[in-house]
């Protein structure tokens, strides 16, 4: 359905007066922490919920995204980003507002889920279906994501456990298992962050074809480079409000302006 205020363009998200709260059980302090045991102790007889505590963490946002559009999500840490897409891939509940998709939302790392245990090969095939690839697609795309990914260049690690893998060699698995596939809304969370800069030029050539495929494209990242390679448009999330949303240069220079970064 095309939107009537842009005509011809077809939203893939909207985003209706969000808001996002999370429920805290306890006042501080770990499990077995002293301070936790006391706040325990105080918290009897007085009810459970007054240990309760809640953390607003979006407040009212709004947008619309359509197909063919890369997003970029910037922001201080705590700003809300993280927060926002789990919402989108219908992972949080929303306190107040709506989420409206059209199509499938794939979080990395979520959709292409990881078993430390499996071999990385095994996990190619797990992580495929879990996107609803078939397993002929699977096997027609198998050698791509191994070479996409590069974990093979010092070895033969596709054949061994996930558990011997780095943290950015699991990060780079799960971006070439995510990116074998085309998705109506693709969300990635700092998965550019990992790997050297072959495997980051790599990822935003693969981004921009996302794109070309009638996609939507969201990523969080805290490189203002990745996001100016990357989109064409950004939002600018700080304590869970949305300051800013526009073309990606006009809102990292007011973000850098502000901000030092």
């Amino acid at each position: 359905m095309a939107d009537d205020k842009n005509p011809g363009r077809v939203p893939t998200v909207i985003a209706d007066d969000v808001h996002i709260v999370y429920r805290v059980n306890g006042a501080g302090g770990g499990k077995g922490s002293a301070t936790a045991a006391l706040s325990r102790i105080l918290r009897r007889g007085k009810g459970e919920s007054r240990g309760v505590r809640k953390v607003h963490a979006v407040r009212g946002v709004s947008f619309t995204a359509y197909r063919g559009e890369a997003i970029g999500l910037i922001g201080t840490n705590g700003s809300g980003k993280s927060t926002l897409l789990r919402a989108i891939a219908g992972l949080l509940p929303t306190e107040h507002g709506k989420v409206y998709t059209d199509g499938q939302p794939s979080l990395l790392g979520v959709n292409a889920a990881l078993m430390s245990d499996l071999t990385g090969e095994r996990n190619v095939v797990l992580g495929g279906l879990a996107m609803g690839m078939s397993r002929e697609e699977i096997h027609e795309r198998y050698q791509g994501i191994v070479d996409f990914s590069g974990i093979n260049e010092k070895g033969d690690f596709i054949t061994l456990p996930m558990r011997t893998y780095s943290s950015g060699m699991a990060a780079r698995l799960r971006f070439s298992i995510a990116a074998a596939k085309n998705h109506d809304v693709l969300m990635i969370d700092e998965a550019l962050a990992t790997g050297d800069r072959k495997f980051q030029i790599r990822s935003e050539k693969r981004i921009r074809e996302l794109r070309k495929e009638a996609g939507t494209v969201f990523l969080v990242s805290h490189s203002n480079k990745s996001i100016r390679d990357t989109c064409d448009r950004v939002l600018w999330l700080e304590k869970g409000e949305l300051l800013m949303d526009g073309p990606t240069d006009e809102v990292l220079k007011a973000y850098e302006r502000e901000t030092g970064k």
